[in-house]
C-alpha cells in the first residue's frame, strides 16, 4: 500500500496526477462535495446558536467516504488537493471532518495540472484556510435561509412550488426589467442619408450625412437640393491610431467570448474548460484575475517570437479590475504555449484555440492603423457628406486574435478608402434617404447576462453557470429563438437627377438564443420587488459578495455577518404574513362579459396563466382560455380576454391525412400537432386556432427534417433524437425517453454518449424485471431499491424471506397479494 493518500475532486484529475507522483502516492477522488445541509429539517441551521449548521454526508457519497476512510487509515499521510478556491477549500474541510482527519492534515493547491506544478505543491503544503471555508459557509447558509424562509411566502401568496434565491432572483429581475423596457419602447423613425460615388477603375466610394432627418419631408427636401449638384472632396485627414489587445481570459470573459464566437452556452463552456483543466491543457478555469505569471509570460514570448517574429512581442501585465480578485491567481491560459491546437474532440479543440489565441495576443504588440476621413462638399447646400476608412500599418496582435462584440450591429468601417485628392470632382451614382427606426436595448443572451451580473458585482466566477441553469430549469426564464415581424419602411433615391420613392418590407425583431422571462418569472419578480426589495436589490446583493470577500480575507467574522443580515430579513418574513395574496396569482378581475354578464378575470394556474369567464360557484361551469406568449398577465385588458375566450377550443381536428385525423392541441409545453400517435410542437407564428391541414403538414415535414439533421444519427435503424421536456433534457430512441446524466448537456452530447445512455437504460430495465406473466400483464416480480417485490397493478407486495422471487408462479403472486394487508389510507391535514 502507498504511503500517501492524495484526495482530489475529479476522477479524471486523479488519473493525471497519480502519473506524476509515483508509486509512493495513491490519488483518489471525492467526486465533488461530500457533505451538505440536509434537504429537510427544522434545526438544520441553529439561528439561536451562532447559526451553527448541521451537515450530513450526501446519500450518494456514503460509499465514497467509507472507501476513503479505509485508505486514510492505511496511509501514513493524507493530502487534500481540492480546487484552489473557496468551494474547493470548503470541500477539503468537509473531507477532513467526514474522514476524522487531524487538524494539521496537509492541504496542497495548484492552478494547473502539470508535473512541475504538482511537485511544487507537494513541497509547499499548508493548513486548511478557515477564512476561505467560512466565506463559503456563510454564502451557503445565507442562501439556504433566504430560500427556505422566502419560498413558503411565495407558496402562500403567489403559487405553490415556487422558489427564490439571493442571486437567481436578481438575475431574473435583470431579464424581467429588460423585457419591460422593450415592451415600453416607442420606436422613433428617422431618415438616414447615404451616397455612392463611382471612381476610376470601377471603385466605389461610400459616404454618409453626419445627421439623420427626423421628418420624411426634411429628407426629401435635402434630396431635392442635391439635384444637379456638384460633389467634390473638401478635405482629407489621416491620423495614426492603434488597437491594444484584450487581457487574458477570466471565467466570465471566457464565457462571454465562447458564446459570441463559438455559440457555446455558459454551462457548456464551463464543462469543456473543466475537461481541458483536468487533462492538464489549461490553468484553473474559475478565476477573476487577468494576471499571468512570469513563467507564463516567458513561455508566451518564446511562442510569439517563434510563430510571428520578435517585433510582434510586447510584454504586458494586466491589472485586475475587481478589488476582490486574488492576484496570486492567474488568468485562464494554456499550460504549454508551444501547443496552439489539440487533436481529438472538436469542442475542446475550439475552446482551447480560443484560450491560446487570447493569451498569446495579450503579450503581443499593438496594432498600428491609419484612419482617413474625407469630407465631401455639395455645391447646392452647406451640408457635408463624410467617408471614413482605415488601413492597417502593422498587424501586431491582430495577427493572432480580435475580441468579439455583444452588439451584433456594432462594426467599425474597416474598408480602405480609394486614392482621393482635395478638390477632386466625384461622380454621383445615387443618393439615398432610407427610413430607419430606433431600437430598444437588446434582450439578454447568456453571455451578456454574465457581463451584466459581473458589472454589478453580483455573484462570482463559479456562480454564473449554475445560476443561469437554475432560472431556466425552474421556468422563470426561457432560452429560445423567436421569429421576427414584418415592417414597412420608405426609401427615397436621387439617381440621374431624378427622385423616386419606394416602400419595402423587412423582418425585424428576430431573436436567436435570447433569454425571455416567463409569466411566472415576471410575477415572482414583481412580488419580490414590491415586498422584499432587499433580497432583489442589486446593491444589496453586490454588497453581500463584498462581505463574503472580507470574510475570506479574515477581516470579518462570518457569524457577525449572519446576525446583521438575519435580524432584518427574518422580521421582513414575519411581516409578510399580513401581505394580501398576489392580485394576479389569486386572480385579477378585468370586467364583465357584455354577452353573458359574467365576470372575466385573469389568473395564474398550475400550468400557466389563463382567462376565466364566470365563477366556480355558479350553475354553469366557468369557461377558460390560456394566454398567448405575447400576453402579460399584469397588463391583459378586458378586450384581449374576450378575444381569447372567443377562440375555438382545443383540441380541434383540422382534417384527415391517410385515413388518420390531424389534431391541434395545447399542452404544458405549448401547442402541438398530434398525428398517428406522434406529437409535433407547433412553433410561432403558427396560430393553433386558425392553422389548416396543409400548413400543419408542412410543419410536421419540417420538424422531421430538423430532427434528422439535429439528431445524433441512427442506432439500430432508429433515429436518436434530443429534446428538453418537463423533467429536463433527454434522449429519445425507439419511442423511449432517457434522461441525461448530471454531467451531460444537450450542446455537447455525442452520439457515442447517447448510445451509452440508451444501453444503460435498457440494462437497468432488464435488471429490474425478475419475472413477467404473459397471461396477466398487471402482475410482475420486480427488483427494487430495497430488494425484490411483487407489483400488482399499483400495489407493491413484499416477498417473504423464505421465498425465491425467480421461482414464484402467477398463483403464488396472487396468493401473496391477497394475504398482504391493505394499504393504509392517508388523510391530508387541512
Amino acid at each position: 500500500m502507498a504511503k500517501n493518500l492524495v484526495i482530489v475532486e475529479s476522477p479524471a484529475k486523479a488519473k493525471t496526477i497519480e502519473g506524476y507522483l509515483g508509486k509512493d502516492f495513491i490519488v483518489k477522488s471525492s467526486f465533488g462535495h461530500v457533505r451538505d445541509l440536509p434537504t429537510k429539517g427544522d434545526k438544520v441551521i441553529d439561528v439561536d446558536n451562532d447559526f451553527t449548521p448541521t451537515y450530513v454526508v450526501s446519500a450518494d457519497k456514503t460509499q465514497v467516504i467509507s472507501e476513503l476512510k479505509k485508505l486514510a487509515k492505511s496511509c501514513e499521510e493524507v493530502w487534500l488537493a481540492t480546487d484552489d478556491d473557496r468551494e474547493g477549500e470548503a470541500i477539503s474541510w468537509h473531507l477532513k471532518e467526514a474522514l476524522n482527519l487531524k487538524d494539521n492534515t496537509k492541504r496542497i493547491v495548484f492552478r494547473e495540472i502539470t508535473k512541475s506544478a504538482i511537485l511544487k505543491a507537494i513541497e509547499q503544503p499548508r493548513a486548511i484556510d478557515m477564512d476561505l471555508v467560512n466565506a463559503q459557509q456563510a454564502r451557503r447558509i445565507m442562501d439556504r435561509l433566504i430560500g427556505f424562509e422566502l419560498s413558503p411566502v411565495l407558496w402562500s401568496k403567489v403559487q405553490k412550488g415556487l422558489s427564490a434565491g439571493r442571486v437567481q432572483s436578481v438575475a431574473v429581475r435583470l431579464i424581467v426589467e429588460r423585457e419591460k423596457e422593450i415592451e415600453q419602447h416607442a420606436s422613433i423613425a428617422t431618415f438616414k442619408v447615404s451616397a455612392l460615388f463611382d471612381l476610376p477603375g470601377k471603385k466605389v466610394l461610400k459616404a454618409e450625412l453626419a445627421k439623420n432627418f427626423a421628418k420624411e419631408g426634411d429628407a426629401l427636401e435635402f434630396l431635392k437640393k442635391c439635384v444637379g449638384a456638384t460633389f467634390s472632396i473638401k478635405s482629407l485627414e489621416t491620423k495614426p491610431a492603434k488597437k491594444t489587445p484584450a487581457p487574458p481570459f477570466t471565467t466570465s470573459t471566457l464565457q462571454q467570448e465562447a458564446s459570441r464566437k463559438l455559440g457555446y452556452a455558459v454551462a457548456t463552456t464551463m464543462s469543456i474548460a473543466q475537461k481541458l483543466y483536468e487533462s492538464g491543457r489549461i490553468s484553473y478555469m474559475r478565476t477573476d484575475s487577468t494576471m499571468l505569471s512570469q513563467e507564463a509570460r516567458d513561455k508566451a514570448k518564446a511562442a510569439i517570437e517563434s510563430n510571428y517574429g520578435e517585433k510582434f512581442h510586447h510584454a504586458r501585465q494586466f491589472k485586475t479590475k475587481s478589488d476582490s480578485a486574488q492576484e496570486a491567481h492567474e488568468a485562464i491560459r494554456p499550460t504549454d504555449f508551444g501547443m496552439s491546437t489539440l487533436s481529438g474532440d472538436s469542442r475542446e479543440r475550439k475552446l482551447y484555440e480560443l484560450i491560446w489565441k487570447r493569451s498569446i495576443a495579450s503579450q503581443m504588440s499593438d496594432a498600428l492603423l491609419e484612419r482617413t476621413t474625407a469630407q465631401i462638399e455639395i455645391s447646392t447646400t452647406t451640408e457635408v457628406l463624410v467617408a471614413q476608412g482605415e488601413v492597417i500599418a502593422f498587424e501586431g496582435f491582430l495577427k493572432a486574435y480580435l475580441e468579439g462584440k455583444d452588439d451584433e450591429d456594432e462594426d467599425e468601417n474597416k474598408d480602405m478608402l480609394p486614392p482621393l485628392s482635395v478638390g477632386q470632382i466625384l461622380q454621383l451614382d445615387e443618393l439615398k434617404a432610407q427610413e430607419r427606426f430606433s431600437r430598444a436595448a437588446p434582450r439578454y443572451t447568456e453571455a451578456s447576462l454574465v457581463k451584466a451580473l459581473e458589472e454589478k458585482g453580483i455573484g462570482r466566477p463559479s456562480t454564473y453557470a449554475p445560476t443561469i441553469s437554475t432560472i431556466i430549469k425552474r421556468a422563470y426564464v426561457e432560452k429560445e429563438d423567436r421569429a421576427g415581424k414584418e415592417r414597412t419602411y420608405q426609401t427615397w433615391t436621387l439617381k440621374d437627377d431624378e427622385i423616386a420613392g419606394v416602400k419595402a418590407t423587412e423582418i425585424v425583431g428576430a431573436e436567436k438564443s435570447k433569454l425571455f422571462p416567463t409569466h411566472i418569472g415576471t410575477l415572482v419578480t414583481d412580488f419580490l420587488v414590491e415586498n422584499f426589495q432587499e433580497v432583489v436589490d442589486y446593491t444589496f446583493t453586490a454588497e453581500m459578495e463584498n462581505e463574503f470577500d472580507h470574510i475570506a480575507q479574515g477581516k470579518l467574522p462570518w457569524v457577525k455577518l449572519m446576525k446583521d443580515f438575519y435580524g432584518s430579513f427574518h422580521k421582513t418574513i414575519e411581516d409578510s404574513k399580513s401581505i394580501a395574496r398576489s392580485s394576479v396569482g389569486g386572480g385579477r378581475e378585468l370586467g364583465v362579459d357584455p354577452e353573458t354578464g359574467k365576470k372575466i378575470s385573469v389568473r395564474l394556474g398550475k400550468f400557466g396563466p389563463f382567462v376565466q369567464l364566470g365563477e366556480s360557484g355558479e350553475e354553469d361551469k366557468p369557461v377558460f382560455a390560456n394566454l398567448a406568449k405575447h400576453h402579460s398577465i399584469a397588463t391583459l385588458s378586458l378586450e384581449d380576454a374576450i378575444a381569447l375566450l372567443a377562440r375555438p377550443k382545443l383540441p380541434r381536428e383540422i382534417g384527415i391525412l391517410d385515413d388518420k385525423p390531424v389534431v391541434i392541441g395545447a399542452g404544458k409545453l405549448g401547442p402541438y400537432i398530434k398525428y398517428d400517435g406522434k406529437f409535433t410542437s407547433l412553433p410561432e407564428p403558427n396560430d393553433p386556432f386558425t392553422i389548416e391541414l396543409d400548413q400543419a403538414v408542412l410543419v410536421m415535414q419540417a420538424a422531421l427534417k430538423a430532427a434528422e439533421s439535429a439528431g445524433l444519427g441512427y442506432f439500430e435503424d432508429q433515429l436518436i433524437e434530443t429534446g428538453k421536456g418537463r423533467f429536463g433534457p433527454y434522449v429519445k430512441h425507439n419511442g423511449k425517453y432517457i434522461s441525461l446524466g448530471k454531467t451531460d448537456n444537450l450542446t455537447s452530447l455525442t452520439q457515442e454518449r447517447a448510445i451509452e445512455l440508451i444501453l444503460a437504460k435498457r440494462n437497468a430495465e432488464a435488471n429490474k424485471m425478475i419475472k413477467e406473466f404473459p397471461e396477466n400483464a398487471a402482475i410482475k416480480v420486480v427488483n427494487g431499491m430495497y430488494g425484490p417485490y411483487i407489483q400488482i397493478g399499483k400495489r407493491n407486495v413484499k416477498i417473504p424471506k423464505d421465498q425465491d422471487p425467480a421461482s414464484l408462479t402467477l398463483e403464488d403472486c396472487i396468493a401473496l397479494g391477497d394475504a398482504a394487508p391493505a394499504p393504509k389510507k392517508t388523510t391530508r391535514k387541512k
